[in-house]
């Protein structure tokens, strides 16, 4: 017994010491000249960056997969001081590091971004540097490049404080009254807070005009107010979020809306590409229920525009007059077009659709149409749908929220000649005139995940024949593209197809 303890006792001190010696030979740092770090990519791009207004953070990967700790000796921002990139190692912003270990089959980050500084020019520059690592005797380099441009900016001078203490930060697009403001083209135009097209201002924006708008930022147009966005056919002009990178390229509720609060008679939008935001147009008479609308100004026209992931709502209409063909709104969170307190709506030749696809899903249809509050009817003049496709994911995609109480003011609403994902009973030939197509099933779109809705294929969008249906065509003789519409045998929504 006595022999079997000291001959166990040996093996059990044997094996601490072969353990403890394999320990430290794992322990060592490796000091040969062939190991070197691993990165997760050998170059770093950032796309576009205004200047000012700085970047999304990036990173890069860095691995020892060797079986023994390793030392970078120095890493390096070779700009130093004066590079635009700013880079953290290890939790420690700096330039340069020394001594860096990663332990044995494991990793560390590297993270990066960049600010890119006022140059007034005119076209975009490139900029360049690089991050250097020195490895037992090896160099090896990642390259970081951000594409900068230079901007016109708008930056509140003022704020209106609401009651619950919030504010809404503000700058008028000239201080000056009846001023009549023309944006510039050859840069583009970053927005801050609300840009306000005041009361007898106007402002026009001609085709090719890149509107960029930081979070919570908006254009307002108020009471009086005029604005015209004159795109063209291939030089629209674009809307959308302040951050170039790729992952805010379709990321929705980047900023507020364009609102249009009465506005002038004369607010058109023709040729533009409102995306990203949370609200892409609301237009609205200002005041609570029971207000007048009669006497408002409160008129726009919009044309060969497409409005796309949003937050909430692509159009939102509240009494409003709106007079609209070959658009497209399509795949927001809620409804992509939202007509409420009644109002005058004509749409031809549109194409509404809703196809949302990110993480919180969908449950409002594409088309909201409503003339109350509480107990307050407003006018619903008319609601005309002519030429149009109304499709989306759910089963019934528009909802008829409309009070009839009052007999001697019903709402009037009418689709004539439309393609229409629904349910519903279409039997009442006042509301839903001509040829009236739906299914169950939605239309064969390109590519709804990257907003193409030409359907070429798609023999349920063709040939309505009737003369109703070739009068709405007329009034809008070439189609989104500028394609020449057969207006006998017409092709509903905004492409001829």
């Amino acid at each position: 017994m006595k022999l079997i303890f000291k001959i166990t006792t040996f093996s059990l001190l044997a094996f601490v010491l072969i353990f403890d010696l394999t320990s430290c030979k794992k322990d060592k740092l490796i000091l040969d000249s062939n190991a070197k770090v691993q990165f997760s990519q050998d170059s770093v791009l950032f796309d576009t960056v205004f200047t000012t207004i700085g970047s999304s953070t990036r990173n890069i990967r860095v691995r020892n997969k060797n079986n023994q700790p390793i030392k970078i000796s120095s890493i390096d921002l070779l700009g130093g001081s004066t590079s635009q990139f700013i880079i953290n190692v290890d939790g420690s912003k700096g330039t340069a590091f020394t001594d860096v270990e990663i332990a044995a089959n494991d990793s560390m980050y590297i993270f990066i971004q960049v600010n890119v500084n006022p140059n007034n020019a005119n076209s975009p520059l490139i900029i360049n540097d690089a991050i250097k690592f020195v490895v037992n005797g090896n160099t090896q380099t990642v390259y970081l490049e951000a594409w900068g441009q230079d901007a016109y900016y708008y930056y509140p001078t003022d704020a209106i404080k609401f009651k619950d203490g919030t504010y809404l930060p503000y700058s008028r697009i000239s201080e000056s009254d009846h001023a009549v403001v023309t944006l510039n083209t050859n840069k583009p135009h970053v927005i801050y807070g609300y840009l306000v097209v005041d009361s007898t201002q106007k402002l026009i924006i001609p085709a090719g005009t890149k509107i960029y708008l930081n979070n919570k930022a908006g254009l307002w147009v108020y009471r009086y107010g005029e604005i015209n966005v004159n795109g063209q056919k291939n030089n629209e002009v674009v809307f959308t979020g302040a951050r170039r990178e790729k992952d805010y390229r379709d990321e929705p509720g980047q900023w507020d809306r364009i609102w249009i609060n009465e506005g002038s008679v004369n607010n058109s939008i023709n040729y533009a590409i409102i995306k990203n935001g949370t609200i892409g147009v609301q237009a609205e008479i200002m005041g609570g229920a029971g207000v007048t609308f009669t006497a408002e100004p409160r008129r726009l026209k919009i044309t060969n525009t497409k409005i796309q992931n949003m937050s909430i709502f692509g159009f939102y209409g509240i009494g409003y007059h709106v007079y609209g063909g070959n658009n497209v709104f399509s795949s927001c969170l809620e409804h992509s077009v939202n007509l409420t307190l009644g109002g005058k709506y004509t749409f031809l030749n549109c194409t509404f659709a809703n196809f949302w696809e990110e993480e919180k899903n969908r449950e409002k249809p594409t088309v909201n149409i409503n003339n109350y509050a509480d107990s307050y009817i407003f006018p619903l003049d008319s609601a005309y749908f002519g030429n149009c496709i109304v499709d989306g994911k759910l089963t019934n995609e528009i909802a008829l929220d409309l009070n009839e109480s009052n007999t001697n003011a019903l709402p009037k609403f009418t689709f004539s000649n439309c393609w229409l994902k629904t349910d519903m009973n279409t039997s009442d030939v006042n509301k839903f005139k001509n040829d009236i197509r739906k299914g169950s099933g939605s239309l064969a779109f390109v590519d709804y995940g990257v907003y193409d809705f030409h359907a070429p294929n798609e023999t349920r969008t063709k040939n309505f024949v009737n003369p109703d249906a070739t009068t709405d065509a007329q009034k809008f003789p070439f189609d989104l593209d500028g394609t020449s519409r057969n207006t006998s045998s017409v092709t509903v929504g905004a492409y001829e197809n």
